[in-house]
């Protein structure tokens, strides 16, 4: 398969995820929003998120704290993953994790949402 291919199917994996995927760029710019977090962040204006700064969406010590882990995968590029919170409402664990180039140089950065529950489908349920 042509490498000139990969980038639909990288982006296929992230819209088919049923976690919020928010992408940034490293200066906090969203630059992607999955189906769904378009969705979970409706509210706050979905879609129209693409181009603003994540920062404006959290209180300062939450920006700070993002700061915080930006610096830290800045330091080396085996610092890609770090857990950030627990929500135990939604019974999810909470990581910022590094995207990088091919080179390892950091580009960015996402949430990533781990939802605890068990599944509650039977397994290979075509219906």
């Amino acid at each position: 398969m042509s490498s000139m291919n990969l980038p639909q199917y990288f982006r296929s994996v992230i819209d088919q995820d049923r976690c919020a995927v928010v992408i940034c760029n490293l200066s906090h710019e969203i630059i992607y929003m999955n189906p769904a977090a378009v969705a979970r962040y409706a509210k706050r204006g979905g879609a129209g998120l693409v181009g603003q700064s994540l920062l404006g969406c959290h209180n300062a010590q939450s920006a700070e704290r993002i700061e915080e882990v930006l610096a830290w995968f800045s330091k080396s590029p085996e610092h890609n993953i770090i857990y950030t919170y627990r929500n135990e409402k939604e019974n999810k664990d909470v990581y910022m994790v590094a995207l990088r180039d091919e080179d390892g140089t950091l580009i960015g950065y996402y949430e990533k949402h781990e939802y605890r529950d068990a599944e509650t489908g039977a397994p290979y349920d075509f219906a």
